[in-house]
């Protein structure tokens, strides 16, 4: 406890330091932050496939924790079916792609991912729907699955399939918007308890990991992957644009997750 507390006082006041500072200072900062954890990355994982098992793990072990959360506190207080519903689609697509293609290690975690977030929604859908908030976890989900097809239609990689570049596609569209639903919940609620938190900052791990795979990759390869043959003139630049979007949504929530965490709160208050 003491340790921990030594720990934390000098985080506490890092913190303070920062709520003071401009607009302007703040966005350095969170620029500053992120090219050193990318350069971090860089040198710590060599083999780019990493990130995508890293990113698909923390994913999992997020979802672990809402299983967690349900199975021992009966409750699905602060959960977004829809995210979750969401969540099962591309999920189920991108499996279906892969198995068309060829199954590997990211096969294996998106049916295992698959097959938790099933059951969340049984549970939330039925065991505890008197727990779940449905007149909060109000967005549409046509809003982000119809522009997610359209552009799919339009910009997918180019290979001999058409229907399954366009599913593939479709996929990481609906991924990199499928917690919008949770944040929006997230926002009409304004306080989170621990395992939700927890649960949307592992979602912000795990696109951040997913991100960096890309920005890596492009720097690597000089920019050259951008315009990677057969691969479409704007498949991979829709990609990074995906993954960034996820990513920065993301971003202020674990601003004051990890801000809650070092100030020794147990719920997450988002401001009004």
């Amino acid at each position: 406890m003491g340790q921990k507390g030594v720990l934390q006082r000098p985080l506490q006041k890092l913190f303070s330091w920062v709520r003071k500072q401009s607009n302007k200072v703040k966005t350095s900062l969170g620029v500053f932050t992120v090219l050193t954890l990318l350069v971090t990355l860089k040198l710590l994982i060599h083999e780019h496939n990493h990130f995508f098992v890293l990113a698909e793990f923390a994913h999992f072990v997020g979802i672990l924790l809402l299983i967690y959360k349900l199975s021992t506190l009966n409750t699905c207080s602060g959960l977004s079916l829809k995210t979750q519903q969401l969540t099962a689609t591309f999920l189920s697509v991108r499996l279906f792609c892969s198995l068309q293609i060829e199954g590997d290690i990211h096969t294996i975690l998106d049916l295992v991912t698959l097959v938790a977030t099933s059951w969340l929604i049984f549970m939330m859908k039925y065991k505890l729907k008197s727990s779940y908030m449905e007149d909060l976890d109000n967005m549409k989900k046509y809003i982000v699955i119809l522009p997610s097809l359209a552009i799919a239609f339009f910009i997918h990689p180019q290979t001999n399939n058409l229907i399954i570049s366009i599913l593939w596609a479709f996929a990481v569209y609906i991924e990199g918007v499928s917690v919008l639903p949770q944040l929006r919940l997230m926002q009409n609620v304004k306080i989170i308890e621990p395992f939700t938190a927890h649960y949307v900052f592992a979602l912000g791990v795990s696109r951040f990991f997913s991100c960096a795979h890309w920005i890596i990759k492009v720097y690597d390869t000089a920019g050259s992957y951008l315009s990677l043959s057969g691969g479409g003139f704007l498949w991979i630049p829709m990609i990074i644009l995906a993954e960034i979007v996820q990513t920065f949504v993301l971003a202020d929530f674990c601003y004051y997750y990890v801000k809650s965490v070092m100030q020794g709160q147990m719920m997450v208050r988002l401001p009004a």
